[in-house]
């Protein structure tokens, strides 16, 4: 692939990635398991993706191609573990695709929750025939999508503070910080961790940017630092102008926080650069996946039938169908809190790999302590067990069949010599 992308452009499509994949949609739910501790839970969340981020940083400079975590897995641990890794990313992601998709129908579509479900299929169908022909996110559309969401986040915090109805008392005391409970407070952090996976994407670069050594370290802690102060202010905006019960309670929680503070006339800002961060997350999210999918496929990780090029169109149509075919089913039958519990899932096994990968490298290869790499597997395993429990339980079920499935598979391979 080309190498075009310097640390700016890297930069931005991380803050891309993370700022429109769960900013409109995670603080309802982590409302829900720990009230104002979700502040507490965003600070967790936050040092976890940190030393996630080094260990994705510290990999990436020595296996600069695409595929991120699956690489290093297949590299540093063995074949077994770049498997899990893809699996979670391609279980996690998809149901990202369900939660962006349910989040930009509950901004654009206010009302009954069955049309949103049919709107968000809509999108879904919609997007997945755009990849189809080809066309896929670029950096200079992220610089786009960013600058909307983020004119849509400083309305909501200028209409916060100028509505008149924003005030302390809603934070509820110290009484509503402890209401959740340790467990409410980790559950929270790992609910919250789905708005900021988005700095993988910079790792999967590898083979497109300048100096892959020296950008892509540089470009991950940067723009997760940048997405970490957004999402503070984001939070304590939200909490001080709808409190924890109303957040928690709300389809659109941002809209939700905005009419609150007495500010309703900024509302349709809020709820547009919502819609048009969810399309852009969901655009991404699908040529991503996509691809991914194609790469398992052709080192038999996934079916055969998904390695599959499309002779015009030049983009893995197989894996893009099935893709929205699953995508539409989730968006039917399932929750927006179900769905970002079990991305989570997915997504936090995938850096527990990162993180165990980078704890192997040589110290030529360090750019960090061990000790992050500790922290960050430690606290992704923590995070795993406390989402809520049937998030859990689709995961672990998941998980099971993904590798019960490889392990027949190659069984099989070796019985008939394939």
């Amino acid at each position: 692939m080309a190498r075009r992308l310097g640390t700016g452009d890297a930069v931005v499509i991380g803050l891309g990635s993370m700022i429109g994949a769960g900013v409109f949609a995670a603080f309802g739910p982590a409302a829900r398991a720990a009230g104002t501790g979700l502040l507490v839970g965003l600070a967790i969340a936050a040092l976890i993706a940190y030393c996630n981020a080094t260990s994705s940083a510290q990999l990436a400079a020595v296996y600069p191609t695409s595929g991120g975590t699956y690489v290093y897995g297949r590299e540093r641990l063995g074949d077994w573990f770049g498997f899990t890794a893809g699996w979670g990313f391609v279980v996690g992601k998809t149901a990202s695709c369900a939660a962006m998709a349910l989040t930009f129908a509950a901004y654009a579509i206010p009302g009954h929750a069955l049309v949103q479900r049919l709107v968000a299929v809509v999108a879904v169908l919609a997007l997945a025939a755009v990849n189809y022909r080809g066309v896929t996110k670029t950096a200079l559309l992220t610089r786009i999508l960013v600058a909307a969401t983020l004119v849509a986040l400083a309305v909501l915090v200028v209409g916060v503070g100028v509505g008149g109805g924003a005030s302390a008392a809603h934070l509820g005391g110290w009484s509503a910080v402890t209401s959740g409970g340790p467990y409410g407070i980790l559950q929270s952090a790992g609910l919250l961790f789905f708005a900021f996976a988005g700095y993988a994407r910079i790792a999967t670069l590898g083979e497109e940017v300048r100096d892959p050594q020296r950008t892509i370290p540089r470009a991950i802690p940067t723009a997760l630092g940048i997405v970490v102060v957004v999402y503070a202010v984001v939070g304590v905006a939200a909490l001080l102008a709808a409190g924890p019960d109303r957040l928690a309670a709300a389809v659109a929680p941002l809209a939700e926080a905005v009419t609150d503070a007495g500010a309703g006339g900024l509302s349709p800002v809020v709820r547009v650069g919502a819609a048009l961060a969810s399309l852009g997350a969901l655009l991404a999210l699908i040529a991503g996946i996509g691809r991914t999918s194609l790469a398992m496929a052709r080192n038999g990780d996934l079916p055969r039938w998904l390695d599959a090029v499309h002779p015009r169109y030049r983009v893995p149509h197989h894996a893009e169908l099935a893709l929205a075919v699953v995508v539409s089913l989730l968006v039917l039958g399932a929750d927006l809190r179900g769905v970002i519990g079990f991305s989570s899932f997915g997504v936090l096994v995938y850096y527990g790999v990162a993180n165990a990968s980078a704890f192997t490298q040589p110290a030529t290869d360090r750019r960090w302590p061990r000790a992050l790499q500790v922290l960050g597997l430690v606290g992704c395993l923590t995070l795993v067990v406390t989402l809520p429990c049937p998030s859990v339980l689709a995961g672990v079920l998941l998980f099971t069949v993904g590798l019960a499935g490889r392990f027949l598979i190659l069984r099989r391979r070796a019985g008939t010599g394939a």
